[in-house]
C-alpha cells in the first residue's frame, strides 16, 4: 500500500505502509545511527516526532525484548530506506515490521532517505505528517496539529509517581534520586552496574520531595521538546543547588543553563545519532558520542552564572559540557549512558560519583 511523506514545506515522499495502518503528524527529524533502532524508538527524547532513519537498512537484527529506552515507542512515526523482512540474529525475537505494526505505530519503507536527509539538513526540522491518506488529509493533519516548540512533551513521558528501580534494590552504594524527565534506562542500568540505589522521581517533583529520601546525589535526566517551556521544574533545580552533588544529563544540561539565567537556541537539524565527536576542553581528548537533542546552549549566555564550558562539539562548536566553578554541578549535553566510542565516556559517571562524601 502507497504511503506518503508529507513535510510542512510542501515536499512529498512517497514510499510504501510498513507496520500499523494509521496516520502520524509530528517534527520530522533524522538520525545517523548504523544500529540501535530499537533503542531509537524507545527514546523518550523523540516523543512527538517522526524520525529518519539515514542508514539504509533497518530491522536486519530484529527485535529483542532487552534493548529498550522505556515501556514503550515514544516516536510517532518511522522512515526508512529498506526494512529487513528477514532478520537474523541469535537475539531477535521478532521483525521491526512486527513490533511497529504490534505497537500500532506507521512506518514508511523505500523512501529516498538520503533526498529527505539533505532537504531537513538544508531547510532545517519541520512538521510533517505521514500515512495512506491523500496530501488534503496529511495537509490538514499538519495545519492543525501544535507545532513542536509548543508542546511540553516531558509532561508525558515522566514517571508519574516516585518509584525505585527494581535493578537496584538490594545495592548499598551510594542513594541516588533520579529526576526523570524522560529518563532513558540504560542510565538507571549505567548507575545500578556501579552499585547505587536509585528512586526514579516525576518531573513535577520539589526539592523537598526529593531530599525526602535522604540521597546522596541528583541526577537530572535527558529528555524531549524546548527546555524554555519547563519554567515548573526551574524552582526544584534552584532549591536543589548547593545541597547536594548534582549531574544534569542532556536536558537536564539545558535546565541548569536555564536556572542559573542563561538560555538556550533551537538547532536547525539537531544533534541526533551515535557519531558526534566531543572535545573535553580540560583535557584535550575527543571522545565519539551519542547525541539525541534539538535545542542547545548558548554560550554567551552562560557569562555571570558561575559555569565554565568543558565540552564542545567538534562540528559545530555548540556546547556539550559545563562546570560549576564553586558548586558541586556538571553537566553534559551528550549520553554517557550509551556506547558509540563504545565506551568513550561512561567514565563521567564514575567522576560524578567520586563527589559523593
Amino acid at each position: 500500500m502507497t504511503s506518503r511523506l508529507l513535510l510542512d514545506d510542501g515536499t512529498e515522499f512517497v514510499g510504501r505502509a510498513v507496520a500499523a495502518p494509521v496516520a502520524a503528524v509530528g517534527e520530522v527529524v533524522f538520525t545517523t545511527c548504523m544500529t540501535g533502532y530499537q533503542e531509537i524508538l524507545t527514546d523518550p527524547s523523540f516523543a512527538g516526532q517522526i524520525v529518519v532513519f539515514t542508514y539504509p537498512l533497518i530491522g536486519n537484527y530484529g527485535v529483542n525484548a532487552d534493548d529498550i529506552e522505556s515501556d514503550r515507542i515514544q516516536v510517532n512515526g518511522v522512515v526508512m530506506r529498506e526494512l529487513c523482512e528477514e532478520p537474523r540474529n541469535w537475539r531477535s525475537g521478532m521483525g521491526l515490521g512486527q513490533y511497529l505494526e504490534e505497537k500500532g505505530v506507521p512506518g514508511i519503507a523505500g523512501v529516498d532517505t538520503r533526498a529527505l536527509t539533505r532537504r531537513l539538513r538544508t531547510e532545517g526540522v519541520m512538521m510533517g505528517a505521514m500515512g495512506t491518506e491523500n496530501l488534503a488529509d496529511l495537509k490538514r493533519r499538519i495545519a492543525e496539529a501544535p507545532r513542536y516548540s509548543e508542546v511540553d512533551y516531558v509532561r508525558q513521558v515522566s514517571s508519574p509517581v516516585v518509584r525505585p528501580w527494581p535493578e537496584a534494590a538490594d545495592a548499598t552504594g551510594p542513594n541516588i534520586a533520579l529526576v526523570d524527565y524522560g529518563v532513558k534506562y540504560n542510565i538507571c542500568r549505567s548507575l545500578a552496574a556501579l552499585g547505587c540505589r536509585l528512586t526514579i522521581f516525576p518531573c513535577t517533583a520539589t526539592a523537598d520531595d526529593v531530599m525526602g529520601i535522604k540521597p546522596d546525589a541528583v541526577v537530572l535526566s535527558p529528555g524531549p521538546g524546548d527546555p524554555a517551556l519547563l519554567g515548573y521544574a526551574l524552582g526544584a533545580v534552584r532549591d536543589l543547588t548547593g545541597k547536594l552533588p548534582i549531574f544534569g544529563i542532556c536536558l537536564g544540561h539545558q535546565l541548569f543553563a536555564h536556572a542559573f539565567g542563561g538560555t538556550t537556541f533551537k538547532l536547525r537539524f539537531g544533534h541526533r545519532g551515535g557519531n558526534h565527536p566531543v572535545k573535553d576542553l580540560t583535557t584535550g581528548g575527543v571522545a565519539i558520542t551519542s547525541q539525541n537533542h534539538g535545542y542547545a546552549v548558548d554560550r554567551d549566555s552562560l557569562a555571570g552564572t558561575g559555569f565554565d564550558v568543558t565540552h564542545e562539539n567538534v562540528n559545530d562548536g555548540t556546547v556539550e559540557g559545563m562546570r560549576h566553578r564553586e558548586l558541586p554541578i556538571q553537566t553534559v549535553q551528550f549520553h554517557p549512558e550509551a556506547s558509540p566510542g563504545p565506551r568513550d565516556t561512561g567514565h563521567l559517571f564514575r567522576t560524578f560519583l567520586e563527589q559523593v562524601a
